[in-house]
């Protein structure tokens, strides 16, 4: 059996208001360089339960694109800028892509 691999890359998953608040979310993630690429997806509607009813909202989904190892970083600045007391912020590990794709997001991804 061979050993599991620690992914060194993650996408990063955050659901944001429709609108400007969601694009200036993404752009200073590049800017600040916690994220080499966001795209911004328009049109998601989502259910979920809070504050004890059942809430449906319109919302932008941001995929993010990191190195793991700015995580806490990108976390901790997505909730800094983030209008929601609990924003999505829910990260996957990328097990396997492009090298010179991921390559390129070490490189946007340092300071």
């Amino acid at each position: 059996m061979s050993e599991p691999s620690v992914a060194r890359h993650l996408i990063v998953y955050c659901t944001c208001p429709p609108g400007e608040k969601a694009l200036d979310l993404a752009e200073a993630l590049v800017r600040e360089r916690l994220a080499a690429c966001v795209n911004v997806l328009a049109g998601a509607t989502s259910f979920f339960h809070w504050e004890d009813k059942l809430q449906t909202a319109a919302e932008f989904l941001l995929l993010i694109k990191t190195r793991a190892d700015r995580y806490d970083a990108l976390e901790a600045r997505i909730r800094e800028l983030h209008p929601y007391e609990l924003p999505e912020i829910v990260a996957v590990p990328i097990e396997a892509g492009l090298p010179d794709y991921l390559q390129w997001i070490d490189g946007e991804t340092t300071a």
